[in-house]
C-alpha cells in the first residue's frame, strides 16, 4: 500500500479544478506538495489555501515547452530532495465539431495533453527508476475510453495517454514504480470555460453538465484512495457516465446510437 503522508507529490494543472483539489487534499493528508501550472499568481493562491503552506513548493510550468522539462524536474527534486509521485493533471479541452476545428487546434491539444505529459514523465522517470520507487498518475477522461461529439481532438489526446501509460506500466513494474490512469467524467471545474473552439479561441462559458458535476475536492479524494490502494485504472463520475464505458465495450452499436444524441455541448 502506498503512503501519501510524508510523500513528496508533484501536481501539474494545480492552479484550479482537480489540481487545486489535489493540492489542498494532499496537504491536509500530510504530503509535501509541488504545484505547477502556467499562472504563478494562481499557484500562490492555491498554496495559501493548503493546510501546510510551508510544505508546498510553487513551480511554474508550461506543458507546451517540452524542452524545459528536464530543468523543471531538477527544480522539483531540489524543492524537497526527491519526488515520490507525479500527478499529470494539466490539460485543455475542446468544444467544437471536427469539420470546424483547425488542425492547429488539434496540434495544441495534443501537445499539451499528450506530448507535454509524456515529456514530463520521461524526464522524471530516471529519478524514480534509480530509487526503485515511485508513483505516476495520469489524469485522462472518460472520453479517453470513448469519443463523443465536439471532443474529437480532446478524445484523441486522452486515448493516446491510455496507450502510452499502459505500455509504460508493462515496462517498469519490476522497478516498483506504479502507474495509475484516472478517467474522470463531468467534474465541477473551469475546463469547459477554457476549452478551445474550432478557431482556437476559448469557449468562455460553463457547460451545464460541468456545472452539475462532481466537486473537484471529492474527485481528488477518490484519486488519493486509488493511489494508496495502488490501483491501475479508475473511472470517476456519475453512474450514467461511467456505465458508458461498459456499454461501449459490450454493446458497441447500442452505444453508438446513444452517444449521437448525448448533450455534451
Amino acid at each position: 500500500m502506498t503512503r501519501i503522508k510524508d510523500s513528496v507529490v508533484w501536481v501539474t494543472g494545480a492552479s484550479s479544478g482537480i489540481g487545486e483539489g489535489l493540492a489542498t487534499e494532499l496537504s491536509k493528508a500530510g504530503a509535501k506538495v509541488i504545484i505547477s501550472a502556467r499562472r504563478e499568481a494562481e499557484l500562490e493562491r492555491v498554496k495559501a489555501l493548503c493546510a501546510h503552506p510551508d510544505q508546498v513548493a510553487v513551480l511554474p510550468l508550461d506543458l507546451v515547452e517540452l524542452e524545459d522539462m528536464e530543468e523543471k524536474v531538477k527544480a522539483a527534486i531540489a524543492a524537497f530532495g526527491r519526488v515520490d509521485m507525479l500527478i499529470n493533471n494539466g490539460g485543455i479541452s475542446q468544444r467544437d465539431l471536427t469539420v470546424n476545428t483547425a488542425v492547429s487546434v488539434y496540434e495544441r491539444i495534443m501537445k499539451v495533453n499528450y506530448l507535454g505529459t509524456v515529456a514530463l514523465t520521461k524526464a522524471i522517470l530516471p529519478h524514480m527508476l534509480a530509487r526503485k520507487s515511485g508513483h505516476i498518475v495520469a489524469v485522462s477522461s472518460l472520453t479517453g475510453k470513448f469519443g463523443t461529439p465536439y471532443r474529437s481532438g480532446y478524445a484523441g489526446s486522452k486515448h493516446a495517454l491510455h496507450g502510452f501509460f499502459d505500455s509504460l506500466r508493462a515496462e517498469i513494474w519490476r522497478e516498483n514504480v506504479k502507474v495509475l490512469m484516472v478517467a474522470p467524467g463531468f467534474i465541477r471545474t473551469q475546463i469547459s470555460v477554457n476549452a478551445l473552439v474550432g478557431s482556437g479561441e476559448k469557449l468562455g462559458k460553463m457547460d451545464e453538465a460541468q456545472a452539475n458535476g462532481m466537486p473537484a475536492d471529492k474527485c481528488a479524494r477518490i484519486m488519493m484512495r486509488a493511489i494508496e490502494k495502488e490501483k491501475e485504472e479508475i473511472l470517476v463520475g456519475g453512474t450514467r457516465e461511467v456505465m458508458g464505458v461498459y456499454v461501449k465495450r459490450l454493446f458497441p452499436k447500442l452505444f453508438s446510437r446513444i452517444i449521437r444524441k448525448a448533450n455534451v455541448r
